[in-house]
C-alpha cells in the first residue's frame, strides 16, 4: 500500500512537469512548480505576463507558512534542511519517512531550477538557522525548465547558496545530481554527459571551498549513466529502493560536515 501510494505521488508529480513543458499558444507555457502530491496540483501558466510563475517566479509562497510555524532550533539541536527539486520534495514525503525520522526539513519544490533555488535560499534556508543545508539541484536547469542554462551559469548558481549559507554559518553538502539518460518530459537532450560534468565540477569545488560533496550518482548510475534498473519509474526520480540508498550517503555527509566523522 506505501509502495502504492508513493508510486502515485510520482505519478502526479511527473504528470504536473510533463504539462508544464508543453507548448501553448504563440507564446509557449512558463513552467509552473509541480505542488506536493498532497495537494491539487495547479495548471501551468501560460504567456509571458500573467500566472502564478510571473508572480511568484521562485514560489515563494510554497513554504512560507511552514516557516512561519516552525519554531526556532533548540542550543543542542543539529537542524538540517534539504534544499532542491521535486527529487527532495518526494524524498521527504517517500513511505520510509526518512526525513521525519532523522528530523530533516524538507525544502524542495518539484520542477525547480537553480536560479529558482537562490531566490528562495534566504527564506528556504538561511531563515531557518540550520547547521547543515544539503544542495541537490541543477538536473532541471539541464532540462531547461525556466530557460536555456549553460553548466556554468548552474555552477555560478550553486557557488552563490554554497556562499550565502558558508556567510551565515551554515555547513554545506553538495549533493551530486542523480543520472538523466533522457528527460521523459524534454526528449532528446541528452543530459548524462552534462551530468556527469556538472558533478565532476561539484566534486573538485567541495574540496576547493571546503564544502561536502555527497556522490548519489556513482551508486545509481548505470554504464550508460542513467538510472540502474529499478532504481527509477520514470528515468529521473528515484523509487523507494533508489532512496535507500540514497540515505546512508546523505547521513555520512551530514555527520562529516558536522565534524562527526
Amino acid at each position: 500500500m506505501k509502495r502504492t501510494v508513493f508510486t502515485a505521488a510520482v505519478a502526479l508529480i511527473f504528470s504536473a512537469l510533463a504539462q508544464a513543458q508543453t507548448p501553448s499558444g504563440p507564446t509557449g507555457s512558463i513552467l509552473t512548480p509541480a505542488q506536493p502530491p498532497s495537494q491539487p496540483v495547479q495548471q501551468p501558466a501560460v504567456g509571458r505576463g500573467n500566472g502564478r510563475a510571473q508572480q511568484d517566479f521562485p514560489n515563494l509562497a510554497r513554504y512560507r507558512d511552514a516557516n512561519r510555524n516552525l519554531p526556532a532550533p533548540s542550543a543542542s539541536e543539529a537542524r538540517v534542511v534539504f534544499m532542491g527539486d521535486s527529487i527532495t520534495e518526494l524524498w521527504d514525503q517517500d513511505p520510509g519517512k526518512f526525513f521525519a525520522s532523522k528530523g530533516y526539513i524538507g525544502r524542495g519544490i518539484g520542477g525547480q531550477t537553480t536560479p529558482q533555488m537562490l531566490i528562495r535560499f534566504q527564506q528556504d534556508v538561511v531563515a531557518l538557522k540550520p547547521k547543515v543545508v544539503v544542495i541537490n539541484a541543477g538536473t532541471n536547469d539541464i532540462a531547461g525548465n525556466t530557460g536555456p542554462s549553460t553548466l556554468e551559469m548552474i555552477e555560478d548558481n550553486l557557488k552563490s547558496m554554497a556562499q550565502i549559507a558558508v556567510s551565515n554559518g551554515i555547513k554545506v553538502v553538495l549533493a551530486s545530481v542523480t543520472p538523466a539518460y533522457d528527460y521523459p518530459w524534454k526528449r532528446g537532450l541528452e543530459p548524462a554527459e552534462k551530468v556527469v560534468a556538472l558533478n565532476s565540477w561539484m566534486q573538485k569545488y567541495c574540496v576547493k571551498a571546503g564544502c561536502v560533496y555527497a556522490d548519489y550518482f556513482t551508486p545509481l548510475s548505470d554504464e550508460k549513466h542513467g538510472m540502474k534498473e529499478g532504481l527509477s519509474l520514470d528515468g529521473i526520480h528515484p523509487t523507494p529502493a533508489g532512496y535507500a540508498i540514497m540515505a546512508p550517503i546523505a547521513e555520512r555527509a551530514i555527520a562529516q560536515a558536522l565534524g562527526k566523522e
